[in-house]
């Protein structure tokens, strides 16, 4: 984890998101032949010369430093659906498009390391940078106009734009526990000044459909005095990991 002020609210940084992405699976062609590799998170392989397969971003980017592979980019990076998808955030202000969690980190690896395997690879950049700058922009807007709804459901976040927001995710999850139970949650300075925190073993709401994890920001409105103001908003974000 990164550190931050509060080591108990961090911030990953995009590092570390690129980390996890990197177990996303692409496809490549190998231009050699090599027997199936035996990995934790699976088997993957034989590879033959021209015959396409999967495998995880990290190892495809691997075997294309070592020049033994082509990466297939995927079907959702042509220009003509990313130009789809640019038209349609500008014009729904209120929604996300569908797109790969990782997307960010996915299109970045690959304009690094694979530029010369994808077709129009200028325009797919630019249009990939104003999908990212649009969405942001999105994010930060849409926060502003939670403050008197009770419920919202913000579905296809990607995992750059849940990391932009999770330091006042966590903090706004704080400041509810403490209001709750103000003598087992103390404040943030006491805890970070070393005093002794009072662990809460208290049982949580469940905040999931069967058993699974709700893939979508889940944000409360609560009228409450703290800290002389009229409204705190709980703001509690879950993803499915993915590892």
């Amino acid at each position: 984890m990164a550190g931050q002020s509060d080591p108990h609210i961090s911030l990953l940084s995009a590092q570390e998101v690129e980390f996890m992405a990197e177990d996303e699976l692409i496809e490549i062609v190998p231009n050699m032949r090599m027997d199936s590799l035996n990995f934790i998170c699976g088997d993957f392989g034989p590879f033959l010369p021209q015959i396409a397969t999967e495998v995880p971003l990290w190892l495809a980017v691997a075997l294309k430093k070592r020049g033994k592979c082509a990466i297939r980019p995927p079907q959702w990076m042509s220009v003509e659906n990313l130009t789809r998808i640019l038209e349609g955030e500008r014009d729904s202000q209120g929604a996300f498009q569908a797109l790969p969690f990782h997307y960010v980190e996915i299109s970045t690896l690959l304009f690094d390391h694979a530029r010369d395997d994808i077709p129009d690879m200028y325009m797919v950049r630019s249009l990939v940078e104003d999908i990212r700058d649009v969405r942001v922009h999105k994010v930060e807007t849409s926060l502003e106009k939670f403050s008197g709804t009770s419920a919202v459901k913000i579905p296809n976040l990607s995992a750059m734009e849940v990391n932009i927001i999770r330091p006042f995710v966590g903090r706004a999850l704080q400041a509810f526990y403490k209001h709750d139970n103000p003598e087992k949650i103390p404040d943030v300075d006491r805890a970070s000044s070393g005093q002794t925190r009072v662990p809460n073993n208290e049982p949580r709401e469940d905040m999931s459909e069967g058993g699974k994890i709700v893939p979508w920001m889940i944000i409360y409105s609560k009228n409450i005095q703290l800290d002389q103001a009229s409204k705190v908003i709980f703001f509690a974000l879950q993803r499915p990991l993915r590892r």
